[in-house]
């Protein structure tokens, strides 16, 4: 069992499921490669409710994140919002900020069981989030949206993107999150899948300096914060916290003071259903364990080749593998497959090296332990 009292072999912390892959906005980063249109083989409304039966099956209270695309350009989403409810389901969804997302279709929702709302700020300022999304007058319908949902009592979480287009944005947004009253930030890391392969990611030095920093926001933000793709979180936290007990790090790699929803990783604690009824590790880790077609997700989940391979730490490889963090960490699996085709490969955004060491590094070829680090103020 992970640390803490939640069993994340028996049960996810997090199940997704991609509605569609239908959106009319073109973000740069869109990892489905959204499209304007629905694909003809779907989840229909009845296999959809099958679906919400397998996953009730984790037990009480499973969170449920309605995704897409954007999962309101199907017309049933608040019937599989009320249906999921009544089965005991924490129902959540990730619109895109479009004209979709008015105030009475968020109304609706709430009044289906809608548990929470995620949105996207890539940006604090329209010019720069709209830019990054591709569409002008994203940012003005996401802030609408935030202050609707806030207005029918639908607590708002903001997802944003970390990749080097947006970095100098974080502070900003920071800011702006405390201004609209969101309730947490979800900090995700590029993995280069989809349209995301033609973003820059941010390096590794600066990944981890961009984690202390967030660590430092975490103590006095009105909201609550996690990484997505970026379990390292974890590691710098516990580092940080230990030198400040100690004067130095000792490499404890036990979980005081760390959340954690920030030690997830693509089939620990974390599942995907593509729009088609694929199972996934995560939706930026495209390798299927089956279909809900054939097989419940809670079986996939809990008994797949794929999932149980990616819950045991003693199989990573490369410093992931050596790494006295891998229990609270583990790295993400999701760019370690991204990058090398194998999902229990190192994850290359991390610059931590194990003292006992001496195999091959992620980034022996790119050169990017070498690059500078700005600071992430």
């Amino acid at each position: 069992m992970r640390p803490g009292t939640f069993d994340t072999a028996d049960r996810p912390l997090v199940l997704i499921w991609e509605l569609t892959q239908a959106c009319a906005l073109a973000c740069d980063h869109c990892r489905a490669d959204a499209r304007p249109h629905r694909h003809p083989d779907e989840l229909s409304t009845a296999a959809g409710k099958d679906l919400l039966e397998q996953a009730a099956a984790f037990g009480e209270g499973q969170l449920v994140v309605l995704s897409g695309g954007d999962p309101l350009v199907r017309d049933d989403v608040e019937e599989l919002v009320a249906y999921g409810d009544d089965l005991g389901l924490r129902m959540t969804i990730t619109p895109s900020g479009t004209h979709s997302l008015t105030a009475e279709r968020i109304e609706v929702l709430a009044d289906a069981g809608l548990k929470r709302m995620a949105v996207s700020l890539d940006g604090a300022t329209a010019e720069a989030h709209d830019a990054f999304r591709g569409e002008s007058g994203s940012f003005d319908e996401t802030i609408r949206a935030v202050e609707d949902a806030r207005d029918v009592g639908v607590p708002v979480q903001v997802n944003t993107t970390v990749c080097r287009e947006t970095v100098g944005e974080l502070p900003a947004i920071r800011t702006l999150l405390t201004e609209i009253g969101a309730v947490m930030w979800s900090v995700f890391f590029l993995v280069p899948v989809g349209r995301g392969r033609v973003l820059e990611p941010i390096d590794p030095e600066e990944a981890d300096a961009v984690m202390a920093w967030l660590d430092d926001v975490s103590d006095s933000a009105p909201f609550g914060i996690k990484t997505t793709e970026a379990p390292q979180y974890r590691r710098v936290s516990i580092q940080r916290r230990n030198a400040n007990a100690a004067g130095s790090d000792d490499d404890r790699s036990d979980n005081a003071g760390v959340t954690r929803r920030t030690g997830i990783v693509a089939g620990d604690g974390f599942a995907f259903v593509s729009h088609t009824g694929e199972v996934f590790p995560s939706g930026f880790l495209p390798k299927s364990a089956g279909s809900v077609r054939d097989r419940p997700v809670h079986e996939l989940y809990r008994e797949s080749e794929l999932f149980r391979s990616l819950r045991d730490r003693d199989r990573l490889q490369g410093k992931c593998g050596a790494c006295p963090y891998r229990t609270v960490c583990g790295g993400s699996r999701s760019r370690a497959f991204a990058h090398t085709g194998n999902p229990l490969a190192s994850d290359p955004l991390c610059p931590f090296v194990p003292s006992e060491y001496d195999g091959p590094l992620p980034w022996d070829e790119s050169g990017d332990a070498n690059r500078s680090v700005p600071s992430a103020d």
